[in-house]
């Protein structure tokens, strides 16, 4: 990367006593730090990713620093940082440009730092021009010894020499390699970025030549702004080096010139013992602190004070102290005037922040890799690797943002995970203020619309396993897009790169390769950001005019009290069933169905139903679950979706599928020998029901004889064929019967053709009697029965109305063919005539009896 026009930086801070002599110096093997005679330790405290942390633990941060920094005696101590001190940053220090960060940085004495990408989320000329040189601002370097202007000379200082204890400290300084697709592409044009570990090995060679032209140092020390990979914490160095990349690089490939290095970008905390190239013997120090202040890398390097050889070192991470902030100020210079800056960076962010602006009813975090609780810092947040509830909520926003045509008609919303800086705790009242909304989204990016075809929408989500543009993997080898709720997808990470994402819905149909789909997101994704360079072959660009801080704030105003969606978006399937057989065992494994944010809830149980007939439903054990399910008969064949519904979270998975039948297929024929019958009897039609199968074998099983599309009653089949009479007392009417094959795992069944048995009405015949002709007038009447006979086996039902002389007189039921009324005493003195009349059934014909005298004497 560097040409023979290079052009040579450097920095030369005196931070003691003058400079050593010059001296090639040899590491040594870990041992504890303990000068002895005619050696001094050289402190190195490090920082790296504190992105503006202005909060209460700033004071606690900074008195760690001068503790350490006491301990080992101010001439023997150097601080310095690995990069990513501003942007990114909590409001108290956002919302001043990040002047506060700068100031405390000013008031510690940080030495030295690497630049980071998020130095250059603005623009390298916001760097240069704001950050370095504008105002009172950085009274410290900022080294990269790999940025390359378009004719191979760095344009920063590659290194910055410190006296320490009487040593010459030369303190070089890379930015990750990543930075272009980490930054908004327009702010880096010109620069090109190169190999962090050729740039400082470039550099300490130069450095320890001789040639004092050139620059010389007794101590060689790296600051990287790149570490060990993203996602779960590291559990040991050897693990990390086994995944490869540019880590595994700077600890393998460093110079053995460079006696300890440093790291960050990566957000994790480790120290180790790092091997030295070509000597298996000696290892050097190797840390990395984590992020947000959390710790304080310490270094101490015991070095021998006549041959510059570092005979021992020491390497930890101290966790920032709980001393009270009123010991530290009283004890420390330098953390009184942090504690100043603090408190005036906090009292006039709390004058603009601490407006509220909207509510939450449960926590909304980025994912966790602890649990919990919601914290803005620390607590194993920022998991970058993982689906989280602020990312999909920020998504939705998106869409209702930009989904008006004026605003650029977004129906997607995508969402980068390093986007997302904060949470939306609950605690204590739910209240969001303008400072909490802020801190999710303070990049101040633009809202951009963009047209991406399904296809490239594919390719979008096949980008989040990520590659640089050279085809590098690079540190953080997997970054989860938030997408709005309409948008789910499958995956299987096992398959080859490429060819990961199995399937994409979008508003519950399957992504259509050829269409065009409105994607609403950054301006900083929309340029091809984080990798994801499928954006650059969008089309219909559109800026909103929209700064995604307001329109978030808008939308928690709008929306609130907002609630967390515990619903995945993303699920990984494998393998991915595509067709699906009737009567057949379809298995797969579901993995990833529990978020991790805080308050997610653990699935239990997955339901799963295809062409809308539920198959399964089985236990869910860590968010998995080996799927074992028989797709049911009746499932309608061809295209249909297999849905699976995770509890309680409604994670809810849809998978295109292909339904075939290739079961043994049925044909059901019906006849019968009546075409009629007579309610009652005595003779009624016989059904006989036939199943042939077309591998001509004899169906078994039974058949439903349906009557009127009712089943009314189920047969076995013998020899194929079954029989069934149908019952006396059917109804009149005339009535359609089919007989139904039913389905199996390994038949298709089948209905037969209608056949239509009527049943006519029974007649029927009353006949009246009296228990008595002739009363006196005053005594209880005569008692009435009317016989009601039919002229089929059944008894008729129904009532009997009586009359006397035209007049009715009341009403009885017929029980067994029989229906009687009392008359009562108060009968007139005459000739009466009385008769009863059967009014019938549905299914038979009613009738009027004889006429009786009843005679009623003085």
């Amino acid at each position: 990367m560097r040409s023979s026009r290079t052009r040579r930086w450097g920095v030369v801070c005196v931070v003691a006593a003058a400079a050593g002599l010059v001296t090639v110096h040899s590491p040594t093997s870990a041992a504890p730090a303990v000068a002895g005679p005619g050696q001094v330790d050289l402190t190195f405290l490090n920082i790296n990713d504190f992105h503006g942390r202005i909060d209460a633990n700033t004071v606690k941060w900074a008195g760690t620093v001068e503790m350490l920094r006491a301990a080992a005696g101010e001439a023997n101590t150097a601080l310095l940082a690995a990069g990513d001190n501003v942007s990114a940053s909590l409001f108290a220090s956002a919302v001043q440009g990040d002047q506060p960060t700068i100031d405390v940085l000013n008031a510690l004495d940080l030495d030295a730092s690497a630049v980071g990408n998020h130095e250059l989320d603005q623009g390298f000329l916001d760097l240069t021009g704001r950050i370095i040189n504008g105002g009172a601002n950085a009274q410290f370097a900022f080294l990269a010894a790999n940025i390359y202007d378009s004719g191979g000379d760095t344009v920063l200082p590659e290194y910055a020499l410190l006296t320490v204890g009487g040593q010459t400290v030369g303190v070089i300084g890379a930015v990750t390699q990543e930075t272009p697709s980490l930054v908004s592409p327009g702010g880096v044009v010109g620069l090109t970025f190169g190999d962090p570990v050729d740039a400082v090995n470039r550099v300490a060679a130069e450095l320890s030549d001789g040639n004092p032209a050139n620059g010389e140092a007794d101590i060689l020390v790296a600051e990287y702004h790149e570490g060990a990979s993203d996602g779960t914490p590291p559990s040991s160095l050897a693990q990390e080096l086994a995944k490869g990349g540019m880590f595994a690089k700077i600890v393998n490939q460093t110079s053995a010139l460079v006696d300890a290095i440093f790291t960050g970008h990566t957000h994790k905390a480790y120290a180790w013992d790092g091997p030295v190239p070509g000597d298996p013997t000696r290892t050097r120090p190797l840390l990395q602190t984590g992020s947000y202040g959390e710790n304080v890398g310490k270094v101490v390097l015991t070095v021998d004070t006549t041959t510059h050889a570092v005979a021992s070192y020491t390497v930890a991470n101290v966790a920032r102290t709980t001393t009270p902030d009123a010991t530290l100020v009283a004890t420390y210079p330098r953390v009184a005037a942090v504690k100043t800056i603090v408190d005036a960076a906090l009292a006039y962010s709390a004058a603009v922040g601490n407006v509220p602006v909207g509510s939450v009813a449960a926590d909304i975090t980025t994912a966790f890799t602890g649990t919990g609780p919601c914290v803005l810092v620390g607590g194993g947040r920022d998991d970058r690797s993982r689906e989280s509830t602020i990312g999909d909520l920020v998504a939705d926003s998106m869409v209702s943002s930009l989904g008006d045509p004026a605003r650029g008609g977004a129906t997607i919303g995508v969402v980068n995970p390093g986007g997302l800086r904060s949470e939306l705790c609950y605690s204590p009242d739910g209240v969001v203020t303008y400072a909490e909304a802020n801190n999710v989204l303070p990049f101040v990016n633009n809202l951009w619309t963009i047209t991406l075809t399904g296809a490239q929408f594919k390719t979008l989500l096949e980008q989040q396993w990520q590659r640089n543009p050279d085809g590098t993997i690079p540190s953080r080898p997997y970054l989860q897009l938030g997408l709005s709720e309409n948008v789910t997808y499958t995956f299987d990470a096992s398959l080859a790169e490429g060819s990961r994402i199995t399937s994409i819905t979008v508003d519950g149909q399957p992504i259509d390769p050829a269409a065009g789909y409105r994607v609403g997101t950054f301006s900083f994704l929309a340029l091809g950001g984080d990798n994801f360079r499928v954006f650059s072959q969008g089309t219909n660009v559109r800026d909103s005019g929209l700064i995604d801080r307001d329109a978030w704030i808008s939308y928690i105003t709008a929306n609130s009290p907002l609630q967390p969606d515990f619903a995945r978006q993303a699920v990984g399937v494998s393998p991915l069933p595509t067709t699906a057989s009737i009567g057949q065992h379809l298995t797969f494994n579901v993995s990833g169905l529990d978020l991790t944010s805080v308050g997610s809830p653990p699935n239990t149980s997955i339901s799963a139903s295809i062409g809308g007939v539920p198959a399964v439903q089985m236990p869910v054990v860590a968010g998995a679950v080996a799927l074992d399910m028989i797709v049911p008969p009746g499932t309608p064949v061809g295209a249909q979706s297999l849905v699976l519904v995770a509890s309680p979270s409604n994670t809810t998975v849809t998978i295109p599928v292909q339904v075939v039948d290739n079961r043994v297929t049925s044909a059901t024929t019906l006849s019968s020998n009546r075409s009629s019958q007579r309610f009652g009897g005595p003779q009624v039609a016989t059904l006989t029901a036939s199943v042939s199968l077309s591998d001509a074998s004899s169906a078994s099983g039974a058949v439903d004889i349906l009557q009127d599309d009712v089943v009314l009653a189920t047969v076995s089949l013998v020899g194929g064929s079954a029989t069934f009479q149908l019952p006396a007392d059917t109804p009149a009417g005339a009535h359609v019967y089919t007989a139904r094959y039913a389905d199996s795992n390994t038949i298709a069944g089948s209905v037969s053709a209608p056949t239509t048995v009527t049943v006519t009405k029974a007649s029927s015949g009353t006949l009246l009697w009296s228990s008595k002709f002739v009363v006196k007038r005053g005594q209880p009447g005569p008692k009435l029965t009317a016989y009601v006979a039919l002229n089929s086996p059944a008894a008729a039902t129904g009532n009997v109305t009586f009359t006397l002389d035209g007049r009715a007189i009341g009403s009885a039921p017929v029980i067994n063919g029989v229906a009687t009324l009392q008359l009562g005493s108060n009968l007139t003195v005459g000739v009466h005539i009385v008769r009863s009349q059967y009014s019938g059934t549905a299914s038979i014909n009613g009738s009027t009896s004889n006429p009786l005298l009843i005679i009623v004497t003085r």
